[in-house]
C-alpha cells in the first residue's frame, strides 16, 4: 500500500514538474488571439451592418450612419469594439474595540440548622466553623481590539469586443490584453454586461457601469513563478492538519 502511494506521488510531481521544466529558458507564450471569443464575434457579420440603407448612407455627409460625419460610432452591435476605462481607487478602514468585566460574590451560611454547627464546630481544628459554610468570589475581564485597513489603486484601459447582444439590448463584452516584458507576461482580462446608453460618444465605458464585471490583472513568467509556493508546499498546506 505504501509503495502505491509513493508511486502516485512520484507520478503526480513528475507530470507537474515536466510541464514547468519545458518553460525553463523560454519566454511565456501568448494565448492565441485567433480562437478568442472576441475574434469569433468579430468574424460574425451582423445583419444590421449589411442593410441597403447603411450602404446608401456611406456617401452622405448629413446621414446618420456610422460612417457619416455625424454618425454614431459607439459600439452597439456584435463584433464592435469599445474601450473599458478601469480606475479603481478605493480604501476601507474598520476599527472595533470592546471591553467587558464582571464581578460576583456569594456567601452561604448554615447558622443553627439542625444544630449541626454546635456539633461539628468543636471537632474542627483551630477556629474552623460551619457558620460560613461557603464563600465564593469570581471575576472576569475581557478586552479586544481589531482594525482593518485596505487600499486599492488601479488605472487601466483595455479594448473590449461585443461578443453577444441580448434580447433586451444589453451588450455582453469581453476583452483581454497581454504584454510581455522580458520573461514576464502581464495579463488583463475583463468581461461583463453593458447598457448601450452607458457608452459615451468616444465609445468608452467605465468599469462601475459594467454589470457582473469580472476583472483579472496578473501575470505569468519567472517573477510570478518565484512568488508562488512550490507544488509540494501547496499540497502539504492542504493535507496537513497543523
Amino acid at each position: 500500500m505504501k509503495a502505491k502511494i509513493v508511486i502516485l506521488i512520484v507520478i503526480f510531481f513528475s507530470v507537474f514538474g515536466c510541464s514547468r521544466l519545458s518553460e525553463v529558458g523560454t519566454v511565456p507564450e501568448f494565448t492565441p488571439a485567433e480562437t478568442s471569443a472576441e475574434a469569433v464575434a468579430m468574424r460574425r457579420v451582423s445583419h444590421k451592418a449589411t442593410g441597403h440603407s447603411a450602404l446608401n448612407e456611406r456617401g452622405s455627409l448629413w446621414g446618420v450612419g456610422r460612417h457619416s460625419l455625424l454618425g454614431d460610432r459607439r459600439a452597439k452591435g456584435l463584433g464592435d469594439i469599445l474601450t473599458v476605462v478601469i480606475e479603481i481607487d478605493e480604501g476601507a478602514e474598520i476599527s472595533n474595540s470592546s471591553s467587558r468585566s464582571r464581578n460576583a460574590k456569594e456567601d452561604l451560611q448554615i447558622g443553627a440548622a439542625l444544630g449541626l454547627p454546635d456539633i461539628i464546630n468543636p471537632l474542627l481544628p483551630g477556629e474552623g466553623s460551619l457558620d460560613n459554610a461557603a464563600d465564593m468570589n469570581s471575576s472576569s475581564q475581557s478586552n479586544g481590539n481589531g482594525s482593518i485597513s485596505r487600499n486599492e489603486s488601479l488605472e487601466l484601459k483595455v479594448a473590449a469586443t461585443v461578443v453577444d447582444v441580448l434580447e433586451t439590448g444589453i451588450l455582453q463584452i469581453q476583452g483581454s490584453q497581454e504584454v510581455r516584458v522580458n520573461f514576464e507576461v502581464r495579463e488583463l482580462f475583463i468581461t461583463g454586461f453593458v447598457r448601450p446608453e452607458d457608452i459615451n460618444r468616444f465609445s468608452e465605458v467605465t468599469y462601475e457601469r459594467i454589470a457582473a464585471a469580472r476583472i483579472s490583472y496578473g501575470g505569468r513568467g519567472h517573477i510570478s513563478d518565484v512568488q508562488q509556493p512550490r507544488y509540494g508546499q501547496q499540497v502539504a498546506d492542504i493535507l496537513l492538519p497543523f
